[in-house]
């Protein structure tokens, strides 16, 4: 079983970052893969700050906003790399985002974080909720169950 978790920043973030420290970023995406029976992969988590993921949203989407998170897939790459150990792709997530809209969202800023990294890490594996209003019932339908089970384990 070979699973590789690369967690970096890009930006004005530092770790920890009001609480939240890399080793429970590292745990919890191990066991979102694990629940999602991804045990030989590799994925990259990068978290930054409003302004970068702004330019990234800008970029990619054309949106000229921050946003709180953005996935990029290998499996949309024009070249996706093919071995034993199937990387994942890219989740970008700005903190200082998480941390302004968790009160909306979650009960405390970390499971908002958590929350964020369920869903980036679905977008990596083909979920979109933008594609239609079925695709996000079905998107929130795994989020809520993964969430539940970390919770739960």
């Amino acid at each position: 079983m070979a699973m590789i978790i690369n967690i970096c920043r890009e930006g004005e973030i530092r770790f920890p970052y009001k609480g939240i420290k890399k080793k429970d970023i590292q745990r919890d995406v191990k066991k979102i893969l694990h629940l999602l029976h991804l045990t030989t992969c590799s994925v990259a988590i990068v978290f930054t700050d409003n302004k970068t993921i702004q330019k990234i949203n800008k970029r990619f989407r054309r949106k000229n906003k921050p946003t709180d998170v953005i996935s990029f897939a290998e499996q949309d790459a024009p070249f996706p790399q093919h071995g034993r150990i199937r990387y994942l792709g890219d989740v970008f997530i700005s903190l200082e985002q998480a941390w302004q809209q968790y009160p909306t969202y979650s009960p405390s800023f970390y499971d908002e974080v958590r929350r964020l990294l369920v869903h980036g890490i679905l977008h990596l594996l083909g979920y979109d909720h933008e594609i239609s209003a079925d695709e996000e019932k079905r998107m929130r339908k795994k989020e809520d169950e993964l969430l539940k089970k970390m919770v739960d384990e």
